[in-house]
This record gives structure tokens, C-alpha cells and sequence, in this order.
């Protein structure tokens, strides 16, 4: 009998996987079911559990736990599929020789998996971990944690908190404490009181440890690649994104309504923040990934192209799988389409014109790449076309 293929789900950075019914892999555990078996991964998907803003150490060792329960449960394959920072806990765990703090065994965990595909990963640190280490930035960080759960429960925020949080972001207005913490209670008054409960306990464990957040900067990914290695035998592979750049076209592409535009403004704040990726920590581009990124955006990419929150360049590692005009969010299934069963609710409007099509086709392809059917990404997989259709 044939050894079942399992997918594993790596949240980052807001990594709210243990907050119930705040799915956010959701939608992608949906169509994963649905295609999965398709290309070979046949066995079970589940998503990790992990602490959102503890140190990559710290998340390896949950992933590893994570492993090895599954293929304790069902001996098989694994898959990893990795969202943001969950993708430099899968490569951590998959490093030969890694020492991480658990009493499981790494390398055992390490040898079932087959593949591993990020998405929206800062392989090269993003310039956003340096404005959240500041004293200002882990506060907001606190906030911008709540505000991401709160608009995936109810579809939207008051406008009156996303523009006085794009004031904070810019660094206008007035300061911190007082205001912050009168937007935290804004926000958690809205909860019913067991789950304001679960979510204060989730964001105090945001707030008292913040590990993560300088580990991610540029400078110190510096470190972490010169000591993790890619496990031979595994395939590497990474999804790109890129939003659309601030401007004329993207504001029209938010929508009139004036929610989306005040969502743009925050859009608009956290895009220049993510901006400025170090000339000397570009990755070398080989031919074939650079023909994927040019299919899909005319052009590689400038330094200062990014999602809202990674430089797009920093995201490219391995095979690129695909490249797709979509923010940090968009592409875990976190975009505008609320008359889908269940909502698609976005994060921010950021213009970028990703939609359900390009949603599938992403997962598509990572399915196909991560369950080894031969792959060649083109215009009719809906990845690589340099002009994505407006958004739903």
C-alpha cells in the first residue's frame, strides 16, 4: 500500500492558527482538499500552531513537534507549505545538522518531507522588522495583530481606527500609549467575552515576545542563510508576490467605496515602510526564475517592489513556482470577494487585482510543484500573465 503524502500548513507572522474559527489558512485548507489528490498529495492537510512572533528557533521546534506527530499518526510524505516567516522555520527544520530546542527528533521529522514551497517568504529580511523593533513599532505591531483578526471576523474595521492608524504608521498625530491603547479597546470591545479572552491572551503573547521580529530584518537573515543549508533531496521552491505600486492606478483599483480607500491609505503606509531591500542582498536571479518574473511583471523587480510587507526579490528562493501581482494576504486566500461561500474578506485594499481565479491557480501550481508532476508555468495557469484582471 502506497504511503500516504501529507501537506503541512506553515502560518508567519500573523500566525493566529490557534485562534479557532479565525481561519487563517481557511481557505486554502478548502481547495487544498479539493485538489490535493489530484497531484498526488493524498494524505492528510494540516495547519501548525504556532507562536506568531516567537523566535525561529522557538517556531522550528513547534513545526518539528508538529511533523512528527503527523507521521506518527500516519506514517507518509510531508509537504511543506510555507506562508511568510513560516517559511524560514520550515528551512530551519530542514537544515542538516540544526539543533533546535525539542526533545523530538529533527532529523527523523526532516527526512519525510519531500518539498517545500514558501510563499511571500523574507528570505532576505524585510525593512518592516526594523520599524517594529522600535518601542512605537512593538506597540503598533500589537495592534496591527488585533486589527488583522478583527477585519477577518467582520470584513472590515471602522474607518475611523484604519486612518488614525495610518497616521500613527507615518508617525503624525499624536503619540502612541494613550491613543493605541484606546484603539486596542475599541477594537476587543467588539468580541463577545470568551473570545476577547482567547484574543487579549493571544496578543499578550504578541507583545512579551517579540523574538521574531529582529531575526527577519535584513541584516540579520545575513546570518541565517550563511548557516542554513538546503537539505539535499528536497525540493525548494517559493511563490513570489508583488503589489501593485502606489499610485493612481492602485487607488482606483482599491474602489470608491470609502472604506477602501482609507484601507488603501494604510496599504499605502505599510508599502513604503516594507520598501528599500539592500542592493547587496538581492538574490542571484537564475534565467528560468527570471523569465517567470518578467512573464508576470514586464521586468524583475526594483529593490523597492514589495508586497506591503516583503520586498518582492527577498521572497525569491529555489524553483520560482510563480509570481503573482497580489500583497502579503491576498494570496492565502485574504482578498474582497464576500459573496463567496464562505467570504473572502481582505486584509487591506491594496489594488493589487488578485481575485479567486488567481487564488486557485496559485494553490494549483503549488500542488503540482510540491507532488512532483512536471511543471511549466504559463499564461493559461493564470500565474504569470502581466495583466491580472481587476479584482472581483
Amino acid at each position: 500500500m502506497a504511503r500516504p503524502y501529507h501537506v503541512v500548513l506553515v502560518p508567519g507572522f500573523f500566525g493566529f492558527a490557534n485562534l479557532g474559527d479565525f481561519a487563517y489558512f481557511g481557505h486554502v485548507v478548502e481547495l487544498l482538499g479539493d485538489l490535493g489528490p489530484r497531484f498526488g498529495l493524498d494524505g492528510e492537510v494540516s495547519v501548525i500552531r504556532t507562536d506568531p512572533t516567537s523566535s525561529l528557533l522557538r517556531r522550528a521546534a513547534i513545526l518539528t513537534e508538529s511533523v512528527a506527530a503527523l507521521i506518527d499518526r500516519s506514517p507518509g510524505d510531508v509537504a511543506i507549505l510555507a506562508h511568510s516567516s513560516g517559511g524560514l522555520d520550515a528551512r530551519l527544520m530542514l537544515s542538516p545538522g540544526v539543533s533546535l530546542p525539542t526533545s523530538t527528533d529533527v532529523e527523523r521529522c526532516a527526512r519525510s518531507v519531500r518539498a517545500l514551497v514558501t510563499v511571500g517568504t523574507p528570505h532576505y529580511g524585510t525593512p518592516l522588522a526594523d520599524f517594529f523593533n522600535t518601542m512605537l513599532g512593538q506597540n503598533l505591531l500589537r495592534i496591527l495583530s488585533l486589527a488583522t483578526i478583527y477585519t477577518l471576523r467582520s470584513g472590515r474595521l471602522p474607518i475611523s481606527v484604519v486612518l488614525r492608524l495610518a497616521r500613527l504608521l507615518r508617525g503624525r498625530g499624536a503619540r502612541p500609549a494613550g491613543v493605541i491603547d484606546q484603539l486596542y479597546l475599541q477594537l476587543l470591545a467588539d468580541f463577545s467575552s470568551a473570545r476577547r479572552r482567547a484574543v487579549e491572551e493571544f496578543l499578550n503573547h504578541v507583545f512579551t515576545d517579540q523574538d521574531l521580529v529582529p531575526q527577519i530584518a535584513p541584516a540579520s537573515m545575513d546570518l541565517f542563510n550563511a548557516s542554513t543549508k538546503n537539505r539535499p533531496g528536497v525540493r525548494y521552491g517559493s511563490v513570489v508576490t508583488q503589489a501593485r505600486h502606489p499610485g493612481l492606478r492602485s487607488w482606483v483599483r482599491a474602489g470608491v467605496d470609502p472604506y477602501a480607500q482609507a484601507s488603501h491609505a494604510l496599504f499605502v503606509v505599510l508599502y513604503r515602510l516594507s520598501a528599500g531591500m539592500p542592493r547587496e542582498r538581492r538574490p542571484r536571479i537564475t534565467m528560468e526564475n527570471a523569465a517567470v518574473l518578467r512573464r508576470t511583471y514586464g521586468r524583475i523587480p526594483t529593490q523597492e517592489a514589495n508586497d506591503g510587507i516583503v520586498p518582492t526579490l527577498s521572497q525569491v528562493w529555489g524553483d520560482l513556482v510563480g509570481a503573482v501581482w497580489a500583497d502579503h494576504h491576498d494570496v492565502i486566500g485574504h482578498f474582497h470577494l464576500p459573496t463567496h461561500v464562505p467570504p473572502h474578506f481582505d486584509w487591506v485594499a491594496s489594488g493589487s487585482g488578485f481575485n479567486r481565479v488567481h487564488f486557485e491557480a496559485v494553490w494549483r501550481d503549488m500542488a503540482a510543484y510540491a507532488g512532483g508532476a512536471r511543471f511549466s508555468p504559463g499564461p493559461s495557469e493564470g500565474l504569470a500573465t502581466p495583466h491580472a484582471p481587476a479584482r472581483s
